[in-house]
């Protein structure tokens, strides 16, 4: 049965809602500690979990060892002491007890272990390597840990209380959904799931996950949208009785060249910049502009995509099928400035993001 709901993730910028600013160093300090303590845990987990997996292949000698990995109260062949979830996790919550709410490090496990369950064949082939995880990966927590979100008239903003840490949003002038999903939460319209917290330059970021409800359209399955993405018109669509072609190599490419053109001038000139800061002073103007062609080729490709699902939905196209993309994936990898210029991927997962939230099938050919 087809699920009725998606789940969607939104960055949200938080500021530490304490009076004196000892008190909002002490908190962000707090963060950084969990950040820290998830980061080493992290690590611990999956490499316990790829013993435990590929422990059969360390018995070299014995033949006769039976073994499994269970509860050996539960099972005559088990080997562990407790269940295998159980394992991992005592692990981490004995090392870091008293260092990191057990929330974290709860969530942290199950999505660990989900994770390498989906990956266990090729870790076995010695197809893919174990996960290495960064200083500052963002960790998890569950419902559990936050109490009292609501919308605090006086601060103009989204309160709550994450294990007694109280936050405020900063949404500034905000053009997308966030605002409108978190008064939905707080409404009871719609779930919260389990979310994260991203630490990055002083900065507190939460990235929570709604459960929404799909986009009901009268959609019809058997009438066919049929696609094509290339670099010289980014989408061009077209049903039985109406074609679109979305964007033009041009239109997409003037902007994205000039960006580039402007960045390698400022990192030619970074050498001659006025110092006072050290690095970062001087790599000002190519930070900016690094992010300028980012963010420009990320909205553009929202636009392209969103027209797509659009014309689907105008026309009841209830299929999308993508046509011919791995001859262009192939042709790309041999062009350096088709690949880097073309964002095939980005656009792929823009599009069958919105058309799985409009409830369109997507196939690609």
């Amino acid at each position: 049965m087809e699920k009725l709901t998606l789940k969607l993730t939104r960055k949200i910028q938080l500021l530490v809602d304490l009076p004196t600013k000892e008190e909002r160093k002490e908190a962000l300090d707090k963060l950084y500690q969990w950040q820290n303590r998830c980061y080493r845990a992290a690590n611990l987990i999956v490499s316990h979990l790829y013993v435990q997996e590929m422990i059969k292949d360390f018995f070299y000698l014995s033949e006769g060892i039976k073994y499994k990995l269970a509860d050996e109260k539960k099972d005559d062949f088990g080997i562990l002491q407790r269940s295998r979830i159980n394992t991992t996790y005592r692990v981490i919550s004995d090392r870091f007890k008293g260092e990191i709410p057990t929330n974290i490090l709860s969530n942290l496990n199950r999505s660990l272990i989900t994770s390498f369950n989906t990956n266990r064949s090729e870790y076995w082939k010695g197809e893919r390597s174990l996960k290495n995880f960064r200083r500052d990966m963002a960790f998890p927590f569950g419902l559990e840990g936050i109490s009292g979100l609501s919308y605090n008239e006086e601060k103009k903003a989204f309160c709550f209380r994450l294990f007694q840490i109280p936050f405020r949003t900063y949404l500034g002038n905000d053009h997308s959904d966030k605002r409108i999903l978190l008064q939905r939460v707080t409404n009871g319209d719609i779930k919260l799931c389990t979310s994260h917290i991203k630490l990055k330059d002083g900065k507190i970021f939460w990235l929570p996950v709604f459960e929404i409800e799909k986009e009901t359209h009268c959609l019809r399955p058997e009438k066919i949208a049929e696609a094509s993405l290339s670099l010289e018109y980014p989408i061009v669509v077209k049903t039985n009785k109406a074609k679109l072609t979305i964007g033009t190599r041009e239109e997409f490419l003037y902007r994205r060249l000039s960006i580039q053109a402007a960045l390698k001038r400022a990192q030619i000139g970074a050498t001659y910049s006025k110092s006072g800061k050290g690095r970062h002073r001087k790599l000002k103007a190519v930070n900016r502009l690094q992010k300028a062609e980012s963010n420009y080729v990320s909205h553009r490709l929202h636009v392209y995509s969103r027209k797509l699902i659009d014309f689907c939905i105008k026309h009841q196209a209830g299929t999308l099928i993508l046509l011919n993309q791995e001859d262009k994936v192939g042709i790309a990898k041999e062009e350096a400035f088709v690949l880097r210029n073309w964002s095939y991927y980005d656009l792929m997962s823009k599009i069958k993001y919105k058309a799985e939230k409009a409830g369109i099938e997507l196939i690609i050919d």
